[in-house]
């Protein structure tokens, strides 16, 4: 069918890889990272240069279609004329999180954001962004006409600036005024953020088209990419994804938009017609490196510690809120110990308290999902402590399903490559269109160009899984003892 490319801009690089269109076989990458900059402001030109560096030397030869994956949660403000007013605000912008407060009690709370958008405000949010522009730079926030996300942007530029603006519904359902469930733009809360309306890109389906570079290059839907990573996995209704940075974040595959009155739930929608609902977690790999420290090693030795001890690391527990928690929703306190006796003092139990107390909070989340009628068959593990022995061996027992190790691969830019073969198949009259409204809202889901799963190592709970369970009933029965009904009966 031809070649394609998946483009991922993501916080501090460019990755792109060209596919073969039918196989999915990678035949070039290419890399760049962004010019450094401090803060949480961007120029949006760096991903602009970036991108150029990282395209070079030909990569894009016989390209025929380009899917764009970027950050998420980005804000690029512009003026009449298209042009930036401000650098771009990306990130978990600490200084708005008093504007994410003001936001949620001027809608009348936590409540009537889930029922709206899916979401409850957090700094992270574009919505809430526009309210710290109107607060803080009420000249800049007068001139805004126009807002983008990163991967908006970047199509728009590789299109050459057409009148068109366009988005996807998984991008969109990031902003804090898009719905996941009515499959709609929320303007009134932009108006409630920013003080007045601006202009918002097209929400197009999962495999539309945003046009035709002056080259004749499609330019597929584009994506955030966290959904652009779950379509480059091909993990689909029955999986989810558990991913391992300092913080953690756990999302299914679903077939419906999930409200949740608490917020613990945020509704996003993925790159094919279907739901992502994702929980974060405070607290992930930040309670292993702490644990190193504290014992005088790294993350493998703290594994080869760990795997010197049993399950239930000889009693102990630790409950892993060393910055706070969101899940549960405990954000003033601080993580802990139990259950030390003097035998279990030892450098190899402590190790494998900290990997089952990181995992059972992780755990805690995929719960929540479950609570809410999200089936979990096998579980995704992604980041580099995934690859640890401790965490492979405790991990299956602990979320009672089957691990999924994918190998290292920049799967956002796989997505992305993937999104742009669809698209092109459509084009081309070879694949079957996504539908991008029915009755009620939502979107058909049809099936994708066929690629091949990620390359894996698979862990079953196999005939560790009554031990398995049972350390983790041992972790909820010292997690509710000490935070009582830090979860309510829904999860």
């Amino acid at each position: 069918m031809g070649i394609v490319a998946g483009l991922d801009s993501s916080s501090a690089s460019t990755q792109i890889v060209v596919c073969d269109a039918e196989t999915g076989a990678v035949i070039r990458q290419g890399y760049a990272p962004h010019p450094v900059e401090k803060g949480p402001e961007v120029d949006p030109q760096a991903w602009l240069m970036s991108l150029g560096e990282a395209a070079g030397n030909g990569l894009l030869e016989g390209v025929q279609a380009i899917g764009v994956s970027a950050q998420q949660h980005g804000l690029v403000p512009l003026d009449t004329e298209g042009n930036l007013v401000r650098p771009a605000l990306v990130g978990n912008d600490k200084r708005a999180q008093s504007a994410a407060a003001d936001l949620v009690d001027a809608l009348g709370g936590r409540t009537a954001w889930a029922q709206a958008v899916g979401a409850v405000p957090q700094a992270a949010h574009p919505v809430t962004k526009l309210r710290w522009l109107a607060r803080t730079e009420p000249e800049n926030a007068a001139r805004i006409v126009e807002v983008m996300q990163p991967h908006d942007w970047l199509a728009w530029q590789l299109l050459g600036r057409p009148a068109r603006r366009t988005t996807d519904r998984g991008g969109a359902s990031t902003t804090g005024f898009w719905s996941a469930a009515t499959e709609s733009y929320r303007p009134d809360l932009i108006e409630l953020a920013l003080g007045h309306q601006v202009r918002l890109p097209e929400v197009l389906g999962p495999s539309g088209t945003a046009g035709f570079t002056p080259e004749g290059l499609l330019i597929s839907a584009g994506t955030g990419e966290t959904m652009a990573a779950a379509f480059g996995l091909g993990v689909g209704e029955g999986d989810a994804v558990v991913s391992l940075g300092a913080s953690g974040s756990v999302f299914g595959i679903h077939h419906e938009a999930l409200a949740d009155p608490s917020g613990t739930i945020t509704s996003f929608a993925d790159a094919t017609g279907r739901h992502l609902p994702v929980v974060h977690t405070t607290n992930a790999v930040r309670v292993l490196r702490g644990a190193a420290e504290m014992l005088g090693t790294d993350l493998e030795g703290l594994s080869e510690l760990a795997l010197k001890s049993s399950p239930g690391a000889y009693g102990m527990v630790m409950l892993p809120y060393l910055e706070g928690e969101r899940t549960p929703y405990l954000p003033h306190t601080a993580g802990s110990l139990h259950g030390m006796r003097r035998e279990s003092m030892r450098p190899e139990h402590l190790a494998r308290a900290a990997v089952e107390g990181m995992l059972c909070g992780l755990a805690d989340a995929l719960d929540v999902l479950r609570g809410r009628g999200v089936s979990v068959r096998r579980v995704f593990l992604l980041g580099a402590a995934a690859e640890l022995g401790a965490v492979q061996a405790a991990a299956p027992g602990l979320f009672g399903v089957q691990v999924v190790v994918p190998q290292p691969a920049d799967y956002a830019a796989l997505g992305a490559a993937r999104q742009a073969a669809w698209a092109w198949g459509v084009a081309h009259g070879t694949l079957a269109r996504a539908t991008e409204h029915v009755p009620g809202g939502g979107s058909a889901w049809v099936d994708p160009p066929v690629w091949p799963a990620a390359a894996s190592q698979v862990f079953e709970p196999g005939d560790e899984l009554a031990v398995g369970q049972a350390v983790r009933q041992q972790y909820v029965s010292v997690r509710d003892e000490t935070h009582p009904g830090a979860f309510g009966a829904d999860s």
